[in-house]
């Protein structure tokens, strides 16, 4: 009775004390900034902490009855605190001489994750039984559950189950299965001993014995229980993975919210709706990794990537190697492996996460040279080698390696400039380096349409006869010694009509063509496209691709020819939302193709340059493009610089422009016939398949002011301006030579030591 009568009097002193239950009723979490593309797909989340919050109604009935079977199945009986398995609790430690049972209920964990630490002591679990009391009598089942499922911390920086089903799974919360919601379930107890990520036999164990409470408890049956334990889980193991590959531009979209919103744009829960089109992002993602992976394979297998001293394990079952291979980071679809047994025509394997692969035929066919004896100690594959691994077309595992080469690629709407795909390369986590508008690069060949487009202006036509023949600028014209260009093929043709030597990619054609109108004069010309004079030198060497863009400039500069002739302003978001899903913020575009003012070339011009481009997709440098997706509107240009060191193709059919990249970040050779139609254009057609799968062919309508000459004296008839044009028109440079100044000290060989073909 005295032992009773204290406990009243310590219940009776503490209960008024206890904390306010504010932060309960008016639960506000800290909400990370989302990114979302276009059509409402999560592509990225910047915050402390990882959280999406759902209300009870929208959590699916498995994952209740999931965290039930394995937290508290007579949550909805009790009041808050669990006598039954407070004395099964009580017995177990007793027996055991020390505090290592607990009986929290939901409730309880509830009180400690808002109010309390997780000490084990008699004193705070009087005060979390009090609160428990306090909180039942406040709020209901539903409020207290809805708290714990949203608050609780799942591993991974997530925090509640909506959150971790996202980051383990990829999916949001109400398309898990059964074995899914058992093994989410699993992870309040110990989120670091049974995460599946780090520890995936024991998060199996747990899911195991909630799948069999579930059973117990009547929430599933036999059936759905063995169906559960046989089902294989795909687990997310990067932690910035999501349903769609897009780091990249999710990092763009962060820092455009940061700028706008620097004080809470990690906690407010601001959601950006970025311009990105999830298939077509997804399309150009998958067409880069294969892109870069093919050039790779074309060039050989380099060896294991590291090993393990096998000495450290008691057996090829051992958990310490998976988390030896914790260390090794993913790359997306190429894992990382362990050999354990290797010989030239068998390798076994064990990925990271718990599987056991065999390596046979012609799936070792591109290590092949590593299998054998004679190959570098330091870099054969043999026991404890770690290796990548990669699914083919059958679904069967093959030896690959991470690539060295990098790439980019990024497509958008000509009509407004929206971004609807952007990879700024390989992999985002081994390189964040955004190669899209980062990476300067010289475009080679892809150049050449401005420099036509130019030629046009200044009374030339797709039909003007150039000739094609090896050319020496003079020591004098060039300041310091002669260079001779040559042709990428080393063939000269002669005489040939415009639309034949861009087709062909003639350089010396292009050297002509900016002769006759003036380096100054093409310098101002393509600023009216976006690029930065002071990037592109007045010299000859212009013709070639000698100067300096990024893809980000590259993709906007070809969207004037795939629009009729307008300038756009690239951008890839298109609306900022509050936590309350007010809109606050809006990226609007200029009108692109409706606004006089953002014109940047006549409408003839734009006309004749995507005709003459048509022709490069049809029959020219690029003519698989049109082979492949069997297609006759697509336009666009190679481009490949001086021994091989950037590939390029930009293009476009009248909805969608593309430009894709590959080359190395510290620049050199890609290797023999590396050229823009072979490394970079099935990057772009990849894309395209997906971009223009259900696009009716179009091609533009002929623009007034353009009349058909008849063939003469046998020259060929072709489109020309029905009036003449002022050759310089006004605000523009005049037209003149090409000759620097004596007194400058520059050269063409001196500010370009590489000279594009």
């Amino acid at each position: 009775m005295i032992g009773v009568a204290l406990a009243l009097i310590i219940v009776a002193l503490a209960y008024p004390n206890l904390p306010s239950l504010e932060v309960l009723t008016d639960y506000r979490p800290k909400i990370p900034l989302r990114i979302y593309t276009a059509d409402g797909y999560l592509i990225g989340e910047f915050g402390e902490e990882r959280r999406a919050v759902v209300s009870i109604q929208d959590v699916p009935d498995v994952m209740k009855n999931a965290i039930l079977s394995a937290e508290d199945d007579r949550f909805y009986q009790h009041g808050g605190i669990d006598y039954t398995g407070i004395l099964r609790a009580a017995g177990a430690n007793l027996l055991s001489g020390g505090k290592r049972q607990g009986a929290s209920t939901i409730t309880q964990q509830v009180a400690r994750n808002f109010f309390l630490t997780s000490e084990k002591t008699y004193t705070r679990k009087l005060y979390e039984a009090l609160l428990s009391i306090k909180i039942e009598h406040n709020l209901s089942k539903d409020q207290i559950f809805e708290l714990y499922i949203n608050q609780i911390f799942l591993g991974q920086r997530a925090y509640g189950f909506a959150a971790a089903a996202q980051i383990y799974f990829g999916k949001p919360l109400k398309d898990i299965t059964i074995a899914e919601a058992a093994m989410l379930a699993g992870l309040p107890k110990a989120p670091s001993a049974y995460n599946p990520i780090a520890n995936p036999r024991r998060a199996k164990i747990r899911q195991e014995y909630v799948l069999r409470r579930m059973n117990e408890l009547g929430y599933i049956d036999a059936k759905q229980r063995d169906a559960a334990l046989k089902e294989p889980l795909v687990i997310k193991r990067e932690l910035s993975g999501y349903g769609v590959d897009a780091e990249y531009a999710a990092e763009m979209a962060r820092q455009i919210a940061a700028e706008q919103f620097p004080d809470s744009v990690y906690s407010r829960g601001l959601k950006v709706y970025t311009t990105l089109i999830k298939g077509e992002q997804e399309a150009a993602y998958r067409a880069l990794r294969k892109g870069v992976l093919d050039y790779d394979r074309r060039h050989g297998y380099r060896g294991a990537e590291s090993y393990i001293d096998m000495k450290a394990f008691k057996s090829d079952q051992d958990e310490s190697i998976d988390v030896a291979l914790q260390d090794v980071p993913d790359a997306g679809d190429l894992m990382p492996a362990l050999v354990l047994t290797s010989d030239t025509k068998h390798v076994s394997a064990y990925r990271k996460g718990g599987e056991n692969i065999e390596l046979t035929g012609d799936n070792l066919k591109f290590a092949a040279s590593m299998l054998d004896d004679r190959a570098p100690p330091n870099k054969r594959i043999r026991r404890g080698a770690i290796i990548r691994v990669i699914k083919d077309g059958n679904g069967k595992w093959q030896i690959s390696q991470l690539p060295e080469v990098e790439s980019a690629f990024v497509a958008l709407d000509p009509a407004d400039g929206a971004i609807r795909s952007l990879v700024g390369g390989f992999d985002f986590n081994r390189n964040k380096f955004n190669h899209v508008t980062q990476a300067w690069r010289q475009p080679g060949s892809s150049f050449k349409p401005f420099v036509y487009s130019a030629a046009l202006e200044k009374g030339f036509t797709p039909n003007s006869i150039v000739e094609d023949s090896p050319i020496v600028i003079s020591a004098s014209e060039t300041g310091s010694q002669s260079w001779q260009p040559k042709n990428y093929d080393g063939k000269y043709d002669g005489p040939m009509p415009l639309r034949t030597a861009l087709a062909k990619s003639k350089n010396m054609v292009s050297i002509r063509l900016l002769q006759s109108i003036g380096t100054l004069y093409a310098q101002d010309y393509i600023t009216r496209f976006g690029f930065d004079a002071q990037r592109h030198p007045p010299y000859l060497t212009m013709a070639l691709g000698a100067g300096s863009v990024t893809p980000w400039q590259m993709v906007s500069a070809y969207a004037v020819f795939a629009n009729g002739g307008y300038r756009v302003s690239p951008y890839i978001v298109r609306e900022i939302r509050d936590e309350k899903n007010n809109v606050i913020a809006v990226g609007t575009p200029p009108a692109a193709n409706t606004d006089e003012a953002n014109r940047a070339i006549d409408p003839r011009n734009a006309y004749m340059m995507d005709m003459m481009m048509r022709d490069v997709t049809i029959y020219g440098t690029a003519a698989r493009a049109s082979a492949q997706l069997k297609r006759r509107d697509l336009a666009g240009k190679t481009g490949t610089t001086n021994d091989y060191v950037d590939a390029w193709f930009c293009g476009y059919q009248m909805t969608a422009v593309g430009c894709a990249w590959v080359g190395f970040d510290q620049p050199k050779n890609l290797g023999s016939r590396e050229t823009g139609g072979t490394a970079a254009l099935p990057i772009w057609v990849g894309y395209m398949a997906e971009a223009l799968r259900n696009v009716p062919q179009q091609t533009p309508q002929q623009p007034q002011g353009l009349s058909m000459t008849p063939e003469a004296d046998g020259k060929p008839g072709g489109l020309i301006y029905q009036e003449n044009l002022p050759q310089n028109p006004p605000d523009e440079a005049p037209a003149q030579e090409n000759r620097p100044s004596a007194s400058s000290g520059n050269s063409v060989l001196d500010q370009f030591p590489q000279i594009p073909r």
